[in-house]
């Protein structure tokens, strides 16, 4: 299969079909689940999808180390292009993860304000990326501007911004930690675990309320599913 097929037939274009578009440029999006459901497989495949679309991508873990999040990259690269015999799989890899960029932060020490700095910085040195990916982000813990600043960053910019945060729901609600943040989360996507696959629910799409994506991914591959 060729690069472009690839991003063509991608189940994330069914996904981003379900969320009115997905998620554009200036907009802000949550995934949030228990932990070890998957929020950080559905962020790599979030970027993934950008980055075969030769759009660089910045990367911001706040809980794991570096190689941790590159190694998420590897693997999910390296099984979708297996299942979907990709061409030139290691020529198409090098390119597109050319344009990544991975960071971590400890978010005890390290604000939202500094984080658009950095992400500024990298804009005026030339690597302006087209999404921001920022893991495993502790809404407990934010300052009550943040989200409202990282807002009007992403339009100010025009880039899109995704979190994944941990939720202590085991039912399709928003979690407490993230009600009062809500007006400025465009897409929040809630996943459910339902044993071999993991479901991809929307509490928040745009304007519109909460609704089933129609979308999954594998638990075992992480992969999207393309039923």
């Amino acid at each position: 299969m060729l690069k472009e097929d690839l991003i063509e037939k991608s189940p994330m274009r069914k996904l981003e079909k379900a969320l009115g578009g997905g998620l554009a440029s200036g907009e802000v999006g949550v995934v949030t689940s228990k932990k070890g459901v998957g929020k950080t497989s559905i962020l790599v495949q979030f970027g993934l999808d950008k980055l075969l679309q030769d759009k660089p991508v910045v990367h911001i873990s706040f809980s794991q180390h570096v190689d941790y999040a590159i190694t998420w990259y590897n693997d999910m690269f390296n099984e979708l292009s297996k299942k979907k015999n990709l061409g030139n799989a290691q020529e198409v890899k090098s390119q597109a993860f050319a344009k990544r960029i991975v960071l971590n932060f400890n978010q005890d020490t390290v604000r939202t304000t500094q984080i658009l700095k950095t992400i500024r910085a990298l804009s005026e040195g030339g690597s302006k990326p087209s999404v921001v990916m920022i893991d495993d982000f502790n809404f407990a813990k934010a300052l009550p501007e943040a989200m409202k600043e990282m807002k009007a960053f992403a339009k100010e910019m025009d880039i899109a911004v995704w979190y994944t945060a941990a939720a202590d729901v085991s039912s399709f609600e928003i979690d407490e930690s993230l009600k009062k943040y809500v007006d400025e989360i465009d897409v929040l996507l809630y996943l459910e675990n339902d044993g071999d696959f993991v479901r991809i629910k929307a509490l928040k799409e745009h304007g519109n309320g909460a609704s089933d994506t129609g979308s999954s991914f594998d638990a075992k591959t992480m992969l999207l599913s393309e039923k």
